[in-house]
């Protein structure tokens, strides 16, 4: 999907040294979970990001496995009756609602015969295929450089670079922009969970790990600690 992205020449340095940076700290560092494995079918992948969504993956990684091994294909999961859906979603919290979409969303897999559509528009027409989870199928399905923008790649980048205006992350333009240079690698997927598993490890959002961050030195929010 073509997006023109425009991102100020003053950032394409600071770009490239976050890359560089978050890249070299997550192969010695980064977070090792099942969904991240490679071989894993379209349904395995999709269904985890549906799941981490507003959810600790720490927390998903704990029923994941199972979840997949009880429900391993979109017709299984449209078919089960919805209470032994809620059952392994207990640990998640909302569970009711969140297993009713998750079983709409495999019931309309079903009627596409398992095929996900290129298109857009066409993507997020689909129960629960919103811009976040649109955004990992481009990216872990149709290798395309798509940014995992939530709220915690959303504070390690505003604390880099500086911070966004509109309140929904969504349609920050500036926000926005800098997640799709950011991740425009051809490692971008290793990229989105290196920013992730940085926010989740050293950026956090109460207690930021600073003293020991790699990247403080063009941090704009370290810069201020110090004013």
């Amino acid at each position: 999907m073509d997006r023109v992205i425009e991102v100020a020449l003053s950032n394409v340095e600071e770009i490239k040294f976050l890359q560089g940076h978050l890249l070299s700290w997550y192969k010695k560092s980064g977070r090792r979970f099942y969904w991240r494995k490679s071989g894993l079918s379209q349904y395995q992948y999709i269904i985890a990001e549906v799941l981490l969504q507003r959810t600790k993956a720490e927390t998903i990684a704990k029923f994941y496995p199972d979840f997949i091994t009880e429900f391993p294909t979109w017709r299984s999961l449209a078919n089960s009756d919805l209470a032994s859906i809620e059952l392994f979603l207990r640990p998640v919290g909302l569970y009711t609602q969140r297993a009713a979409r998750l079983q709409n969303l495999a019931k309309e897999m079903v009627k596409r015969n398992g095929r996900l559509p290129r298109d857009r528009a066409d993507l997020e027409s689909i129960p629960f295929m919103g811009q976040y989870i649109g955004n990992a199928v481009e990216l872990v399905i149709f290798n395309e450089p798509s940014p995992l923008v939530d709220v915690n790649m959303a504070r390690v980048i505003e604390r880099f670079f500086g911070p966004r205006k509109m309140a929904d992350i969504r349609y920050d333009p500036y926000l926005q922009n800098l997640a799709y240079k950011i991740v425009d690698h051809p490692k971008a997927k290793h990229i989105n969970w290196a920013v992730l598993d940085f926010a989740a490890l050293i950026c956090q959002s109460r207690r930021p790990k600073c003293g020991g961050c790699i990247i403080r030195s063009k941090c704009v929010y370290f810069s201020t600690l110090n004013t």
